[in-house]
């Protein structure tokens, strides 16, 4: 009998072990919660934003090179003639 109160005693202290308070429980499954993240912003629409963003800045450094750095009216960047003058000087033999 006392074998068996023993062992009894023995079991319980494993289990008691073994479980985890149910606020240990409780804030494991509020940081899965946490884990899960709803986007705002959608992936496409962000890669979008940055292709525009990109063509935006690169806009506005040639015309802060070609207006300001290079003395030429920077309405003149939009110019496709500019461009082949540009494209005739590098090219040219």
């Amino acid at each position: 009998m006392v074998a068996k109160e023993s062992a009894k005693m023995a079991t319980r202290e494993e289990i008691k072990k073994t479980k985890k308070p149910k606020k240990e429980q409780e804030e494991k499954v509020q940081s899965k919660i946490k884990g899960i993240r709803i986007r705002l912003i959608p992936i496409w629409v962000r890669i979008l934003l940055v292709l525009i963003f990109m063509a935006v800045s690169a806009l506005a450094g040639l015309v802060i090179g070609y207006g300001v750095i290079g003395k030429g009216n920077p309405e003149d960047v939009l110019n496709k003639s500019t461009w082949q003058h540009i494209i005739d000087l590098v090219e040219k033999e």
